[in-house]
């Protein structure tokens, strides 16, 4: 009976630290090593708002080198994504700083189910953050499930992300918070210059676009290619700002932040279709068929992208945008706005909290119940 009372008042404790904000929560984050992703930046931000809110929340790496500031190697984290968020809260487990309690939350991205592995006895709550479903699998061992390592709960950023997960992991709650566009992505005050904007997953994509396009149409050997990886955030979104065209090759894409970056500058986007049609792309119809909306120009092959560039720059010249895309473009921005992005965040995170109580409550009172069995 003592013991009973004793995890009894451990239990209400624990409850009584969640509705006093006093735990902490643990995002688990691979050191790029001050190269620019937007997933570790949508990572971050999560970080930022939750300790805007009032939240013990930190940033998590494996070991002390974690590269927060640049040297004469490259730049740090600081560098690309700017000094507030390298001020946020950063511990390692390398320096044995992580002491989680069962008031606390960790929270890992899909790919790396051997750190589940690790912290599956944890006591705390343990949630998936899944931004790209091309990485549900990579490192799951054949015939495992996150259920498996004590994670029951999955946050990601699309509707049509979560219903992905959920195809494969039925028995998961899942929670969508869409990535927020920053302000700083904005329509340039200036005109467009003769330069084409290129964001792709794959290393030497641009190139092959760009030899293609000069190939193909050599009249255009004036107009430059940019390709925008691993610029500081606000430079890339600068440079986006200026260019008459931006380019998206990105196949596994689980979100699609580039086009609607671009979007948000006022600048045009050609693009491949990904694998999973990002919501923002498609509409609906009333028989609940699928239609792609006029807000880029999108393909489902990259070979015929020097020609879609081709018919751009001719319009483009003769001041004759095609109105139906630059009203597409409009009706897009705005969507995913960093206020909405918080909103999410705090509707999120607090349900989170609001289930983790009534676990703990439902604990409890299997503890009282078996306290009256015992005493009959």
């Amino acid at each position: 009976m003592e013991n009973k009372q004793v995890q009894k008042q451990q239990i209400e404790d624990i409850i009584s630290k969640i509705d006093n904000k006093d735990f902490g929560l643990y995002f688990f984050t691979l050191d790029t090593k001050g190269n620019p992703t937007a997933g570790i930046a949508n990572i971050y931000e999560h970080v930022k708002v939750l300790n805007e809110l009032g939240y013990k929340a930190y940033i998590l790496h494996e070991k002390n080198d974690y590269k927060l500031n640049g040297n004469q190697e490259g730049m740090g984290l600081v560098n690309w994504l700017g000094e507030e968020y390298g001020e946020l809260p950063h511990i390692s487990i390398e320096s044995q700083q992580l002491n989680v309690g069962a008031q606390d939350f960790i929270i890992i991205p899909e790919i790396f189910s051997n750190v589940m592995d690790q912290v599956k006895k944890f006591p705390c709550k343990k949630i998936v953050f899944s931004q790209s479903y091309d990485y549900l699998l990579e490192l799951l061992p054949l015939g495992r499930r996150w259920t498996d390592y004590g994670f029951n709960d999955v946050i990601t950023t699309s509707n049509k992300q979560a219903d992905y997960v959920k195809s494969l992991f039925p028995s998961l709650n899942s929670y969508v918070i869409p990535v927020g566009i920053p302000d700083y992505f904005v329509t340039s005050d200036k005109p467009k210059v003769p330069v084409i904007t290129i964001s792709a997953r794959e290393q030497g994509v641009a190139a092959k676009i760009a030899k293609m396009f000069y190939l193909k149409y050599p009249l255009y050997k004036w107009v430059t290619f940019k390709e925008l990886r691993g610029l500081p955030r606000k430079q890339f979104a600068e440079e986006l700002g200026k260019s008459c065209l931006a380019i998206w090759m990105d196949e596994t894409s689980g979100f699609g932040t580039f086009p609607l970056e671009a979007m948000e500058c006022n600048t045009p986007v050609i693009g491949k279709m990904p694998n999973m049609i990002p919501e923002w792309m498609e509409e609906i119809d009333e028989a609940g068929n699928g239609k792609i909306k006029n807000n880029g120009v999108w393909t489902n092959t990259h070979l015929n992208i020097p020609e879609l560039i081709n018919t751009f720059m001719k319009v483009w010249l003769e001041d004759n945008m095609p109105p139906d895309l630059m009203e597409g473009m409009e009706e897009s921005r705005g969507i995913y706005s960093m206020d909405k992005q918080r909103t999410a965040i705090e509707t999120v995170y607090g349900s989170l909290f609001t289930n983790r109580k009534a676990e703990l409550n439902n604990v409890l009172k299997q503890i009282e119940e078996q306290a009256k069995v015992t005493e009959k």
